[in-house]
């Protein structure tokens, strides 16, 4: 039986969230962690995961933060409708990632 602080998100779920963020944000990079531990004291999550998400995609250009987050967060829905909680989001153009990993 796994206690509430050794929750932690399926690995067949990350793979249907990569493939999905995949299919339809051809990005140039995907970072997903799970943070679900980080989070075991919320009631209201009891049995749900917690995760961050950076992507960076060219499909992200001329979309400002709110349009880009709920981008994913439509191509999720299914998963934010059932286990999923929380979903952390950095959504970047490769750009702006370029220039983040300067500074």
């Amino acid at each position: 039986m796994t206690s509430k602080s050794q929750l932690q998100a399926p690995a067949d779920m990350l793979v249907d969230i990569n493939r999905a963020l995949t299919r339809a944000l051809a990005p140039c990079h995907i970072e997903l962690r799970d943070e679900t531990r980080r989070h075991s004291r919320h009631r209201e999550a009891a049995g749900r995961f917690h995760l961050a998400l950076r992507v960076v995609s060219p499909r992200f250009e001329g979309l400002n933060q709110i349009t880009r987050h709920r981008l994913v967060n439509s191509i999720l829905a299914d998963l934010l409708a059932g286990p999923l909680h929380a979903l952390r989001l950095i959504t970047l153009t490769p750009d702006e990632a370029q220039v983040r990993e300067q500074n």
